[in-house]
């Protein structure tokens, strides 16, 4: 928990599964039913190894619970559930390459809500990995953007950017508890989030049963890979990184999903590499070697703090 690089390499992974895993919902649960699932069942995991930290850390909850409940309702609930329903709309890959605004939203709100300036170098590596992924969306020929028209599924997915840009941002808040705490904390909100989308915008509790004892084996095992991976694992790698080398640095990892994204789906879909797809890969690696090079250099200017 100590390598930023890793840890936030990893949660790209896990992410970039997590798109996959909302195409092969479509079919066997609603986007709030999955939702749902995925956070109680989540809860449900890590609940029995968190008992003893949360009650030692207890009090820094308690003064931060707030926040914590802002993280599992916004950065958990709502852009997974925003993410689940744009997969019946869009593609995998205009989800994949709308989420490259995360890093230019993170870079604008630390600017205007905390004054930290961002070197050329940054933006440049920043530029390059926006490139990658637009070469992956457009197989290699950017000028398709010109004829994209904005559907409900890309402006769900853009939403979803915002709000997790602004879970991102606000992580700076965190109370001082450990991972495992953070986790079983927003985990129990997302779960109450969640069952509050289900009650409001689908079949109820009722409704979720119903549709969890229809869902076959592939639906399950869905549920089971976004509450372990995405949900537990990829969150705690994620906010560790951010929280080891800040969410400028750390939100551009966000751009490798796309490209573990393309190698699941060779593994999981039986979708074939193009040239396209390695060509874009080294835009975005390079990118966040620009971008980390930078990083080393300057150290960001915060105004009032």
């Amino acid at each position: 928990m100590s390598r930023p690089y890793l840890l936030l390499t990893l949660s790209a992974l896990f992410w970039g599964g997590n798109i996959i895993a909302g195409k092969f919902a479509i079919g066997e649960i609603d986007p709030f039913g999955l939702s749902s699932l995925r956070w109680i069942v989540a809860f449900v995991l890590i609940a029995p190894f968190a008992w003893g930290t949360v009650r030692r850390e207890w009090a820094e909850i308690r003064r931060g619970i707030g926040w914590l409940a802002f993280y599992g309702a916004i950065g958990f609930t709502s852009f997974n559930a925003l993410l689940y329903g744009s997969a019946i709309y869009t593609t995998g890959v205009n989800i994949a390459m709308i989420q490259a605004a995360i890093p230019i939203l993170v870079m604008v709100g630390n600017f205007a809500i905390f004054r930290v300036r961002a070197s050329a170098l940054h933006v440049i590596g920043v530029v390059l990995t926006i490139y990658g992924v637009v070469h992956v969306a457009t197989h290699g020929a950017p000028a398709r953007l010109l004829g994209l028209d904005l559907n409900i599924g890309d402006g769900m997915i853009l939403l979803a950017c915002v709000l997790y840009a602004l879970h991102s941002l606000m992580l700076r808040h965190k109370p001082r508890i450990g991972w495992v705490s953070f986790i079983a904390t927003t985990s129990f909100f997302a779960a109450i989030a969640a069952l509050v989308y289900q009650m409001l915008f689908a079949g109820g509790v009722e409704g979720l049963v119903r549709d969890a004892a229809a869902m076959s084996a592939r639906g399950w095992f869905v549920v089971l890979y976004v509450a372990l991976l995405p949900s537990i694992v990829a969150q705690a790698t994620y906010a560790r990184g951010v929280e080891l080398i800040g969410p400028n640095r750390g939100s551009l990892f966000i751009n490798l999903i796309p490209v573990f994204g393309a190698l699941l789906s060779v593994l999981l879909l039986g979708e074939t590499i193009e040239m396209f797809h390695a060509i874009a890969a080294l835009f975005i690696i390079g990118g966040i070697v620009l971008a980390e090079k930078a990083a080393r250099r300057t150290r960001p200017l915060i105004v009032g703090s």
